[in-house]
Parts: structure tokens; sequence; C-alpha cells
């Protein structure tokens, strides 16, 4: 299977589940942003986000990030969940095909239609009715460039329309619908649909790329379940 490298390439999120905002971030927002994540832990391959009060500029309505989330889900997006890549020469890993199919909530209380139940660094996570994750999107926000040989994100066009898919079902997904590759420039925005099939590849050669990663809502959660946000 024969991947089609892109950057923009036409992709648009209603057709294909991704899209890319090119330099949505200048160098001075990428600076910014910079030092508003420079205290999280470098430990980990990813870090989740579990109080953002710095990020908020970059992710209200009025934000750079927020912005996007805003224009596709309306007034009342809002970011639900945010996690840091920062691959390394000492970090670096490959992500296999998959869909993402948790939320993050305040506090675990048993609701019909969601689970099973995790937690991770410390934020609680669940499973809803995929249809929530069908309305959801997610924002790639690059810090570094992202060539072919720099770990990008590959998706699966279309793939966002099929459904919570089993999992033995993803890699005919893969091999019917084809994959592409996100190319990015540093300051650069991709937005896919959240439950689009998607993987990562490992840098090679092993090198820097920093991506934050913003889940976006624009539903209320049923009572009595509230989101952790970010």
């Amino acid at each position: 299977m024969l991947a089609t490298v892109c950057r923009s390439a036409g992709l648009t999120l209603n057709d294909d589940g991704a899209q890319l905002f090119a330099q949505a971030l200048d160098e001075a927002a990428c600076g910014r942003l910079e030092t508003a994540l420079a205290a999280l832990p470098t430990s980990k391959p990813g870090v989740r986000i579990g109080e953002g009060r710095q990020l908020q500029p970059f992710l209200n309505g009025a934000g750079p990030i927020g912005a996007i989330a805003a224009f596709v889900l309306g007034e009342q997006a809002r970011p639900v969940r945010a996690i840091l890549f920062d691959k390394t020469v000492e970090r670096n890993w490959a992500l296999g095909w998959h869909q993402d199919r948790t939320i993050v909530v305040k506090e675990r209380m048993d609701t019909d239609g969601y689970g099973p139940w995790t937690v991770k660094s410390g934020l609680i996570q669940v499973e809803p009715p995929f249809e929530i994750l069908e309305r959801m999107v997610t924002l790639r926000v690059h810090l570094d460039a992202v060539d072919e040989r720099n770990a990008p994100l590959r998706i699966v066009p279309g793939s966002h329309r099929l459904g919570r898919l089993p999992e033995t079902e993803i890699e005919r997904v893969v091999a019917a619908f084809g994959e592409r590759l996100c190319l990015a420039a540093r300051g650069d925005v991709w937005l896919y649909a959240t439950s689009i099939v998607h993987a990562s590849l490992a840098a090679v050669p092993p090198r820097r790329r920093r991506v934050l990663q913003v889940d976006f809502s624009a539903d209320a959660t049923p009572g009595p379940l509230v989101w952790r946000g970010v």
C-alpha cells in the first residue's frame, strides 16, 4: 500500500476527516506556546495536561487554536483534553492504527452507555457512546517541522464516517481506503475528526518532534458526568 504524501493536498474535514491550517501560529505565538508548555515533565512520551491555565489564551474562542475549533463546532466548542507529544532521540516511538475512544471527566459516576473506565496520569477516562466522539474534533499544533521522516501523523481519509470499528476490522479499512501522511511546518495546525482511524510513525533518524494535541467538544456530558476540561 502506497501512502500519499500531503500537506494540504486538498484534504477537507468534511470529505476526508482532516484539514490543514497552515501557519495558524506565527513565530511569536509559537514562542509563547513553548513558554506555556515549558513546565511540563519531559520524561514521558505523552504528557496529559490536567491543568492548562497558561494554555487558555491559545485554546479559548479568540485564540489561534480555539478559533479553529469554534469555526467548526460553533461557539460552544471547549477544550476537553490536551496531550503534549515530545519525540526526541531518547524517546522515539510508533503507534499503530486505532480510533480514539475515550474522554476525560472530573469524577467517576457510573452512567448508562459509558464504560469501561480507566485512569491515566491521574485523569479519569471513560469510553462514551461513539456518537459523542463523532461530533468532536482534534487539533494537532506543530512546534517542529514534520517531513516524511520526522514522525508524521498517518490518517485514513474517510474513515471518520464508518462509526466505531472493531479492532479486527481496522487493518481491512486501512487497506481499502489507503492512508495519507500529514506533513507540517512549525506553526501549522492539523484538524481532524476525533473518530478517524490514525497512527504515528517513529522519526527516522530520531529527532525532536513536539505536538500539542487538543480535543474539542461542543456537547455537554449527560448528568452526572462533567468534562474534566483543560
